[in-house]
């Protein structure tokens, strides 16, 4: 009797049109206190309204699995991209429907208003699709789905509560990472803003002796071949393999900066990632260090299969930490670890130049033996009110130690420079780019 009474009691839901009849009729018992000539009208529409009731209950629940509903998420989920979810949804009762949906999604996005609203015929299937972007790595849970069904009379709505808890988790940014895979491959990184870098000279990796064909350079003409075979032969010539490429990323305070939803450590994470998958698939060797008060996570460079799953891994777990970087205990792993000379790229940030001169020792002790390239950010919020022109003092003074700031970076892009470190200065936006042409300039200049 209990199941009975929970079955039809707490999934049972007034509609909107139930109440506005039960307010006519409400409405037509007082005015026939007044208007005698009403009689029994008030009563009989009463009457009518619960028959009407009874038969909206008896259609909803004449069928245990009215509706069938399924939510089809992904096994894990791409930090800072636009993720699809899909709701499945068929009828089952023998005559139209109309459902809202209500999924319980992780509180991380913070959605209180995540409402689907469809209309069915008898056995008709739909499919709702919408998207969530998590801007935090980690575990999400999902809850049910709620789903709200009302006959065509749309006097009540039984509820239906579909699925159970899941925890799904979110990695490190690998939706950019397959675009990126597949163009890098096809060779076609242009179209997301990669550059094209013209090749200074020739790599000292010989590929084959080929037919000349318009555009190719006269200098690698190989006679003897040509006399051979009477036709202008040449050599081709391949981008040098198994250089090693180091993400060191920075996971102390610094990179704890929010914008637009995702901290600096994560951009961070996306681009050396990213980096890492094309470094991959340019045959060269990809390894990671996290570096914040002690050294964190090491990955030894190398070029198998399942090195950027190794990787991945690793960042899926990294959070930054409230000390500054302890660039003694880096410079002690990198001369540990890497063994040969290497490219290192270093993932930081500085905000005044008093923070970059307690780093420079190091950074120059490190420069020595490796290609160092220090990426760091550009403050924009900070770029766009010294481009905003000043309306009154305060203004100007707020645009005067704006544009202090930001010459303050360039002046840190100069120091660098001065001591033979690389560097790049970029937007948060415009990270993964940015380091992925840094990177194909210096292969197709031979500077490893």
């Amino acid at each position: 009797m209990k199941n009975l009474f929970r079955k039809y009691y707490t999934d049972l839901f007034l509609g909107k049109r139930l109440f506005i009849a039960i307010g006519v009729c409400v409405t037509l018992f007082l005015f026939s206190f007044f208007m005698p000539f009403l009689g029994d009208l008030p009563y009989i529409l009463f009457g009518i309204l619960m028959v009407l009731v009874l038969l909206d209950i008896f259609l909803l629940y004449r069928n245990d699995r009215g509706v069938f509903l399924r939510r089809d998420v992904p096994e894990r989920l791409s930090n800072g991209d636009d993720n699809e979810l899909k709701i499945y949804l068929e009828n089952f009762y023998p005559f139209q429907i109309s459902v809202g949906i209500i999924d319980e999604i992780p509180f991380q996005f913070q959605k209180r208003d995540l409402w689907f609203t469809a209309n069915l015929s008898s056995r008709e299937q739909k499919i709702i699709t919408y998207t969530l972007r998590p801007t935090k790595r980690g575990e999400y849970h999902f809850g049910l789905t709620r789903l709200y069904v009302q006959s065509p009379l749309a006097l009540i709505s039984r509820r239906f509560n579909i699925g159970a808890d899941k925890i799904v988790p979110v990695y490190p940014s690998f939706l950019k990472l397959r675009q990126y895979e597949l163009m890098a491959v096809s060779n076609r990184l242009t179209d997301i803003g990669i550059k094209k870098m013209r090749r200074i000279g020739h790599s000292m990796e010989f590929d084959q002796v080929k037919n000349y064909v318009a555009g190719d350079d006269y200098r690698t003409v190989n006679w003897k071949a040509t006399a051979r075979k009477g036709d202008l032969m040449v050599n081709s010539f391949t981008d040098e393999k198994a250089q090693h490429i180091y993400c060191i990323i920075d996971k102390s305070r610094a990179m704890k900066m929010p914008f637009e939803g995702l901290s600096l450590l994560d951009y961070a994470i996306n681009a050396s990632l990213i980096l890492s998958s094309v470094a991959l698939v340019k045959q060269d060797k990809a390894g990671l260090i996290t570096i914040a008060e002690k050294t964190g996570s090491l990955v030894p460079a190398d070029r198998r299969p399942t090195q950027l799953n190794k990787i991945m891994e690793v960042l899926y777990k990294e959070k930054t930490r409230y000390l500054e970087t302890d660039m003694e205990a880096l410079y002690i792993s990198v001369r540990a670890v890497l063994k040969q000379r290497s490219l290192v790229v270093f993932f930081t940030n500085f905000e005044s130049m008093s923070a970059l001169e307690r780093q420079l020792p190091f950074l120059k002790r490190i420069a020595k033996f490796h290609l160092l390239l220090v990426v760091f950010f550009e403050n924009t919020t900070l770029k766009s009110l010294s481009e905003e022109p000043a309306q009154d003092i305060e203004g100007i003074y707020i645009k005067t130690i704006a544009e202090k700031f930001a010459f303050e970076k360039k002046l840190m892009v100069k120091e660098l420079t001065k001591h033979g470190i690389l560097s790049l200065l970029t937007p948060p936006q415009k990270l993964t780019v940015n380091v992925v042409n840094r990177y194909l300039a210096i292969k197709a200049k031979q500077q490893i």
